[in-house]
């Protein structure tokens, strides 16, 4: 067989491909920021072997209407999902959507949101839900409306987190503006469920709380987590409480995430990610580069969150390296 100049550059270039598939499938580590574009708010999830993220699309308002999503094997590979939701498909969304939060339950998967920012209980707009059959959507406006559309205990609806308790139960934790609710949402997700006394949004505001509450359990305990600072300064940062409910009541312990002047500042607005296998536990959030003025320039990121004998969380180094490969 005769070898042609062009046969060989052929095999050339299919050998470096080759090679670059190989030395991207071995990336030591995760980098920070995980993937590439302007995003902020990330919601991290597991389902079955795979991560998933759905953040924020960090861009002004107008542009805001739309959620990209992210999914990996390993932490450190990370494939893109376009426009998984659109505001096309929410009619009732004019602009600004944003902190998505996500469950799966009876084979469907469950994406809240906050629209159109509102400011005041005549404005239209609040937490909206939309379903699908699949992580990476296409999702789907599940109300036709929002879930909550009014201010309730001085909580902008804004920020939204579900969390799946222990005995079953789904809660709504959210708020924006220094107050953060809790209420019990139905089975089906179309409403909510009255507490014992009759009410159905509970505060469960700690000292130092401005918005994007996060929740999760260890060794029975309820951890609960929040931002605290300006979202555009370089001083957002996240603190957390524990208890011995998911109703708190939930005492400050103090940060243990904020900038680095070395690294990148305003790093906050977070959630958690648990590998059960090997019981490893990662924050997932969003930081500004050095720097970087405009505030809608913002990265998500990723690296590891430990805690001490007494099972207080350690203050989270914010790295430029992110964490090693860890399969579920």
């Amino acid at each position: 067989m005769r070898i042609t100049p062009f046969f060989l550059l052929l095999l050339t270039l299919a050998s470096l491909a080759s090679f670059g598939q190989k030395t991207k499938s071995k990336k030591a580590s995760s980098g920070n920021p995980i993937f590439p574009g302007w995003y902020a708010d990330p919601e991290g999830a597991v389902f079955g072997k795979q991560y998933w993220i759905y953040p924020t699309y960090s861009a002004k308002y107008e542009k805001q209407v739309f959620f990209d999503a992210f999914s990996s094997n390993d932490l450190v590979n990370w494939k893109k999902h376009e426009r998984v939701l659109d505001t096309a498909n929410v009619k009732w969304a004019k602009k600004a959507v944003w902190a998505p939060s996500i469950v799966s339950k009876d084979k469907k998967y469950y994406l809240f949101f906050g629209a159109n920012d509102i400011q005041n209980d005549n404005e239209s707009g609040g937490i909206g839900v939309a379903v699908s059959d699949k992580p990476q959507g296409p999702f789907k406006d599940y109300l036709g409306k929002p879930l909550i559309d009014k201010f309730h205990n001085g909580a902008q609806p804004i920020d939204q987190f579900v969390f799946h308790d222990k005995d079953g139960k789904y809660y709504l934790i959210y708020g924006g503006w220094r107050h953060c609710n809790i209420a019990r949402l139905k089975d089906d997700f179309t409403g909510f469920i009255p507490f014992e006394d009759g009410s159905v949004f509970k505060e469960i505001t700690p000292k130092g709380y401005v918005e994007g509450p996060f929740m999760f359990i260890r060794n029975g305990k309820y951890y609960f987590m929040w931002s605290e600072g300006g979202w555009t300064g370089p001083d957002y940062s996240v603190a957390y409480a524990i208890a011995d409910s998911p109703m708190g009541p939930f005492e400050r312990i103090g940060k243990i995430l904020q900038q680095d002047a070395s690294v990148a500042t305003g790093a906050g607005h977070h959630s958690v990610v648990h590998n059960k296998k090997d019981d490893a536990w990662y924050i997932v959030y969003h930081r500004r580069p050095l720097g970087e003025t405009d505030g809608n320039h913002r990265v998500v990121c990723i690296d590891k969150m430990e805690f001490d004998s007494e099972g207080l969380i350690k203050p989270v180094k914010i790295t430029f390296e992110g964490v090693k490969p860890d399969k579920l």
